[in-house]
């Protein structure tokens, strides 16, 4: 793979953005609604669903960019520095709405991680991953036969369903 290439499913280093996509995501929050530096970290995080939390150090000088590049402009409110889009701002979101979008998607699908953090996920950690031992070692000795592929799968999509049904019946 093209190391300059961003994976369908974010960089592969373990960083949530690639290339000019932390830029994008702070000014799309900005033409979502205005906001001042913290509250943009926060709304970062609430994105993640607390898998990521931008830094002082990565929102500030991120802003400043977006403010050099007319993208963004500051107004004091309340004693607070609030970020406003421009209109040069709203139509580079409009440009990036792809990329945006899939930013976003990424966001989600990493924020549903986020339960593991948890302390009540601690519980289940353990049995769920021998369970997925298990599984890989079966199917490794099996040499992939496909009827025991076909059966684990089967099984795990069972406990799935019953454990999506306890859900279901404990909501009030």
């Amino acid at each position: 793979m093209n190391r300059r290439r961003t994976p369908p499913d974010g960089p592969s280093t373990g960083r949530f953005f690639g290339r000019g996509e932390f830029r994008l995501a702070v000014l799309a929050l900005l033409a979502e609604r205005p906001g001042h530096g913290y509250e943009l970290m926060s709304r970062l995080e609430q994105r993640f669903a607390g898998v990521y939390q931008a830094s002082a150090g990565a929102i500030y000088p991120t802003l400043q960019q977006l403010e050099d590049e007319g993208l963004a402009r500051l107004e004091v409110e309340d004693g607070r520095k609030v970020y406003h889009p421009t209109e040069a701002g709203r139509r580079e979101v409009e440009a990036h709405t792809r990329e945006i979008q899939e930013i976003w998607a990424r966001a989600a699908r990493r924020g549903d991680w986020g339960a593991f953090g948890d302390p009540n996920a601690a519980e289940i950690l353990g049995p769920a991953l021998r369970l997925m031992k298990a599984a890989v070692k079966t199917i490794i000795k099996a040499h992939r036969d496909p009827d025991v592929v076909d059966d684990i799968r089967t099984v795990l999509d069972n406990a799935r369903h019953e454990i999506e049904r306890l859900t279901r019946r404990r909501r009030p």
